[in-house]
């Protein structure tokens, strides 16, 4: 191990830090549709649960619907029960053929707890970009221990990954504003 594979496996572990927490706001729901909100959905597929996506094709025919088209005729009713047992909180309207999900407009009540819960999640990619900064402090102290680098070189290197934490934790600030802003938005 030397200080460029340090900092190049902090910058990627950092940018998966940052990949979770785009996929924790993507199931957020705001008031828009996104396939994004039946994504965790799992249906028990002839006894195997299975995710929504893929026993059926998902789209978005306009901002406020979701519709579902299970490739199976015979998915549609356990698709639907999957759906009704999800906490999306959400009704699914079966014609037979396709499930239609309309998603009501947010209220100002649940609007604010879903700041709330968009807040928790910036903050746990906060500590998860943190715990890979302290990782990487441990093991540049390590290098300079076993002599491998100066003490000057440790320190740099730390200063460094300083950057590289403060640049993402500006990131999860910046994209928790900007999901903050969209939850609000009416």
């Amino acid at each position: 191990m030397d200080i460029d594979t340090i900092l190049l496996d902090t910058e990627e572990r950092m940018d998966k830090a940052m990949s979770a927490l785009d996929r924790e706001f993507a199931k957020l729901r705001t008031g828009r549709a996104s396939t994004a909100l039946v994504d965790g959905i799992k249906a028990d597929y002839y006894g195997t649960p299975t995710p929504i996506s893929q026993m059926a094709s998902v789209a978005v025919p306009d901002s406020r619907t979701i519709t579902i088209q299970p490739w199976d005729k015979g998915g549609i009713a356990v698709v639907e029960k999957a759906i009704l047992k999800s906490d999306l909180g959400l009704t699914p309207v079966n014609d037979g053929k396709v499930i239609r999900i309309s998603i009501p407009p947010l209220t100002e009540e649940r609007r604010k707890e879903l700041v709330k819960v968009s807040r928790k999640y910036g903050e746990e990619a906060k500590v998860a970009v943190r715990n890979v900064r302290r990782d990487a402090n441990d093991s540049l102290k390590k290098l300079e221990k076993d002599k491998a680098i100066t003490e000057d070189e440790q320190k740099k290197a730390e200063a460094d990954v300083q950057k590289l934490t403060d640049k993402y934790v500006g990131e999860v600030d910046k994209r928790c504003a900007a999901k903050e802003k969209e939850i609000m938005d009416i």
